[in-house]
């Protein structure tokens, strides 16, 4: 009896390199699928391509051939007549599914970050992120989302996995040993709204740049918690809210480069009223070694698109404890989470 290979392990090494070559075929097309809302067309069931076409005033046979592109990789589901529908992992695109991936794939698989990662031979020529060389006079990596369509759907991306996560780190650390918790660069506040529902004694902060307060305090009020949270709008190179007894960063840190993120520290250091105040870093940790699991993986790949998209990095425990010193901080303790990030504690040294 014969059987077709359905693991990398099976997979001939020629096929293997061909596909990892091949990649951004699927990327691209995954990106087109959803910045044109294709999920949310099928939403309702099957559909036939020229149908779909018409609507979005596109090209029916080409489009046919991405939605088939799309089908051999699970995404929709090609059935007689040229009719597609969507499959469990393409209903994830659609807008109206809670934990919908949309915004997501299109951060990830979008524009921006696509062309940055076209210039990864400069960024590994020079050290600098893309963004110095398509977007000269820009100061940051972030200087793109001025958008306020961009910037709702980065916060939206990132909020995509902020329920998880909020659910990992409530079982890995103890926050009802807070009375309030700052959440700097907390985004649309998913993630604190989230700490906050699994801890009712909690009163929390969500500090952002002033458009994303704003979309922070529309979803506390959502959420029933405006007497326990606030949203403040400012700057975390120049001053964070005083008045917490924890100060959470998840995945911000990462996102700069050494000196940058020493002075983000700093203002939180300044911002802390008391020496028993506690500095929590939500981040990968980068392995001692890379190997091939889904671990190193996530790890490798997000240092990478650190450098091209942000120049920021992922860094090492030795890496974290050397930041937290040029702070002011010490460095405590580092409790896994099953978020796949680990919570990294400091004090004031």
């Amino acid at each position: 009896m014969s059987s077709t290979p359905s693991t990398v392990e099976s997979t001939p090494p020629p096929i293997q390199l061909y596909q990892m070559a091949t990649g951004h075929y699927l990327s691209r097309a995954l990106g087109l699928a959803t910045k044109l809302c294709i999920p949310d067309y099928l939403r309702n069931g099957a559909r036939h391509f020229r149908e779909v076409a018409a609507e979005l005033g596109v090209h029916p046979p080409s489009l046919n051939r991405v939605l088939r592109l799309l089908a051999s990789a699970g995404i929709f589901d090609e059935q007689a007549g040229g009719k597609f529908s969507l499959t469990p992992l393409g209903d994830l695109l659609r807008s109206d599914v809670p934990g919908s991936m949309r915004a997501a794939v299109l951060l990830f698989a979008g524009e921006t970050i696509q062309a940055s990662w076209a210039e990864l031979e400069y960024c590994v020529k020079t050290g600098e992120p893309a963004f110095r060389k398509l977007s000269p006079d820009a100061k940051s990596a972030f200087d793109g989302f001025r958008d306020p369509q961009a910037a709702a759907n980065f916060d939206e991306a990132m909020a995509v996995f902020s329920a998880q996560t909020a659910l990992a780190l409530i079982a890995a650390y103890d926050f009802s040993k807070f009375e309030k918790v700052a959440d700097i660069g907390g985004g649309n506040g998913a993630l604190l709204i989230g700490i906050l529902n699994g801890n009712p004694a909690l009163k929390g902060i969500v500090f952002d740049q002033p458009p994303s307060a704003e979309r922070a305090a529309k979803r506390i009020a959502e959420a029933g918690l405006e007497t326990r949270c606030e949203a403040v709008g400012g700057d975390f190179f120049r001053e964070v809210p005083p008045g917490a007894d924890a100060y959470l960063l998840k995945h911000v840190i990462h996102d700069w480069n050494d000196d940058d993120a020493i002075a983000i520290l700093k203002t939180c250091h300044c911002g802390m009223d008391g020496t028993h105040t506690k500095l929590l870093l939500v981040e990968g940790v980068y392995p001692k070694r890379i190997d091939q699991s889904l671990e190193s993986r996530g790890a490798a790949f997000n240092d990478v698109n650190m450098l091209v998209s942000t120049g920021g990095r992922q860094r090492s425990e030795a890496e974290f404890r050397a930041l937290y010193q040029s702070a002011g901080f010490r460095l405590t303790n580092i409790v896994p989470t099953a978020a796949r990030a680990s919570i990294i504690e400091g004090e004031q040294a």
